[in-house]
C-alpha cells in the first residue's frame, strides 16, 4: 500500500484563512501567467513568491522537501532534454513554470481542506446541469485528482526505498516501470471501488 501523504495541515496562518475560492482563482491566474511569462527572472520571482507562501503558512519544512524530491524525478530529466534540444533559457522556463505551479498547488492543498475546494467547484459547476453534466461528479473528479497526486508521490517514495534496499543503481527506467505498474494497479482498485459504490459512466440520476 502507498504511504499516506497528508493533504491538509491544520493551521491559523493568513494563508490558511484565505477562502478556497480565492486560492483556486490565484492558482488559475498563476497558471495563465506562467504560460506567458517564462523568462528566468520571472520564473525565479514566481518560485520565490511560492516559497514565501510556504513560510507564511508555517508549514513543516519536510512538506516542502517531500514535494521537491518527488518533482525532481520529472523536472531534472525534462530540464536536461530542454537544455540539449532547445536552450537553457527554454529549459528553465518550462521546468521552472512546471515546478512553480506544482508547488503552488501543493500549498493550496496543504492549507485548504479538500471538502472546501470540492464544495466551491460543485457550486461553480452548477450551470453545467443544463448540458447534462452532474456538478457532483465534477467535484468527485477534483477530489480524486487531488488525492491521486499525493498517492503517486507516496508510490514513488516506495519504489525509491525498495531500490535502495536492494542496492539497485539509480536508473530512470528501473524507477519508472514499477511506478507505472503500481499506479495502474491503484487506478484499477480505485475504479473497482467506485463501481462497487454505484459510481459509473451512466447518466446522472434525476
Amino acid at each position: 500500500m502507498a504511504q499516506a501523504v497528508p493533504l491538509f495541515h491544520p493551521g491559523t496562518s493568513v494563508v490558511h484563512r484565505v477562502g478556497a475560492g480565492t486560492k483556486l482563482l490565484v492558482l488559475l491566474a498563476a497558471g495563465i501567467a506562467l504560460a506567458i511569462w517564462r523568462s528566468p527572472w520571472q520564473i525565479g520571482l514566481a518560485l520565490a513568491l511560492v516559497l514565501v507562501g510556504y513560510a507564511v503558512a508555517r508549514l513543516p519544512f519536510r512538506a516542502l522537501v517531500r514535494q521537491v524530491v518527488g518533482l525532481a524525478w520529472i523536472a531534472v530529466p525534462l530540464l536536461v532534454i530542454q537544455w540539449i534540444f532547445a536552450s537553457w533559457q527554454t529549459g528553465v522556463g518550462v521546468v521552472g513554470s512546471f515546478v512553480s505551479l506544482v508547488l503552488l498547488a501543493g500549498l493550496v492543498t496543504l492549507t485548504t481542506r479538500t471538502t472546501a475546494m470540492v464544495d466551491i467547484v460543485v457550486r461553480m459547476s452548477g450551470w453545467l446541469r443544463r448540458f447534462g453534466v452532474d456538478p457532483e461528479r465534477v467535484g468527485l473528479m477534483l477530489a480524486l485528482g487531488i488525492r491521486s497526486v499525493h498517492v503517486v508521490i507516496g508510490l514513488a517514495e516506495e519504489v525509491r526505498e525498495a531500490q535502495h534496499a536492494r542496492g539497485l543503481r539509480a536508473s530512470p527506467r528501473a524507477f519508472a516501470v514499477p511506478l507505472i505498474v503500481r499506479s495502474l494497479r491503484h487506478a484499477d482498485r480505485l475504479g473497482e471501488a467506485l463501481t462497487a459504490r454505484g459510481v459509473d459512466d451512466g447518466p446522472p440520476a434525476r
